[in-house]
């Protein structure tokens, strides 16, 4: 099995692509190491990747469609992971264009791609932020998710919706995961445990948004590479007992497509985050408490029956665990005592 992953060289897509290469699947990684982030971290996640045998890199745009179509037609891959994206909420605010180039045109390329070779399945990341206003707890997928906030959310949501006229068209499999708060060893420097992590060690004080109510569904990245890993495996299908006349959002009748939520289904208050990390790093937080920050929602929980329906997903990691193997990784990739 040949596995392209998009975005090898960023967090989920770099755990993913070790995880395939450790099992012996060649990996074709495509990722532009762009700026949005420091690049130097993107590059040492890559040079790992580069000491497997399996891993072939491609130093590519997805906007960039003539590469892309090449790629494809060169490489004809068994499955394709899209996991490159330009991500945060907040930056959407300040370069909409950014997003407009990587998540929906960049996604077009990939499922053009798809429909030139016929892979076994396509997996895709979508976002727990796509369910916008909804405010009923657990976010569920049969639930509509139609009230995006954020332009970020938008352009996942039509992926999604962009990937299931594709799989009815051209009969491609596949499946879209909504990822939540996802955490853990080489994580992004622009989310908030890289954040506080950063500033904690620093003496500087951390900005606590949402005076630190917030309630996040923090997921650990190694129980989103199992779900992951498990979908690789089990293409979508067709549901047989989709009723056009009452929609199922999450399956369909006429396409082999589906979504499914990747998250730990527990809520977890900042503040409780906020103080597993003082207990790991042996140091107490200097708080800035702040407002909520536009595109934000209050609480966010993954209802994930759906998930271990169809993948025996059981996510296992603990924050108490998780927080401390990202405290373990930070203390020794960046030398800090």
């Amino acid at each position: 099995m040949t596995v392209l992953v998009t975005g090898s060289a960023g967090f989920i897509g770099f755990h993913l692509s070790r995880r395939l290469l450790e099992c012996g699947d060649p990996v074709i990684g495509v990722d532009n190491l762009n700026a949005y982030y420091d690049p130097a971290l993107k590059a040492a996640r890559l040079a790992l990747l580069e000491g497997y045998e399996g891993y072939r890199h491609a130093r590519l745009d997805l906007a960039d469609r003539e590469g892309m179509g090449a790629l494809f037609a060169e490489t004809r891959p068994t499955v394709v992971v899209n996991l490159a994206a330009q991500a945060g909420v907040r930056y959407s605010l300040e370069k909409p264009e950014a997003y407009v180039d990587a998540n929906v045109v960049g996604f077009l390329n990939v499922l053009e791609g798809c429909r030139a070779v016929q892979p076994k399945h396509l997996v895709y990341a979508s976002t727990s932020s796509v369910y916008g206003a909804n405010g009923k707890l657990p976010f569920n997928v049969h639930d509509s998710a139609t009230h995006p906030i954020t332009l970020y959310a938008a352009t996942k949501l039509a992926n999604e919706t962009m990937a299931h006229s594709y799989s009815h068209l051209f009969s491609i499999p596949a499946t879209g995961f909504r990822f939540f708060t996802v955490y853990g060893p080489w994580g992004r420097p622009d989310m908030a445990l890289f954040k506080f992590t950063d500033a904690i060690l620093k003496g500087r004080p951390i900005d606590v948004y949402g005076e630190g109510k917030m309630q996040r569904d923090f997921t650990y990245v190694d129980d989103i590479v199992d779900g992951l890993m498990a979908a690789i495996a089990r293409p979508a299908q067709i549901d047989p007992s989709w009723d056009p006349e009452k929609p199922d959002p999450a399956t369909s009748g006429v396409a082999p497509w589906r979504i499914l939520n990747l998250g730990a289904s527990r809520r977890v208050e900042l503040m409780r985050y906020i103080e597993v990390l003082e207990e790991k790093l042996g140091r107490k937080a200097e708080l800035n408490l702040m407002p909520m920050q536009a595109g934000d929602v209050a609480r966010t929980e993954a209802d994930t029956e759906a998930t271990r329906a169809a993948l025996d997903y059981a996510p296992a990691t603990s924050i108490e665990i998780g927080v401390g193997h990202f405290v373990d990784w930070y203390l020794n990739y960046y030398g800090h005592n």
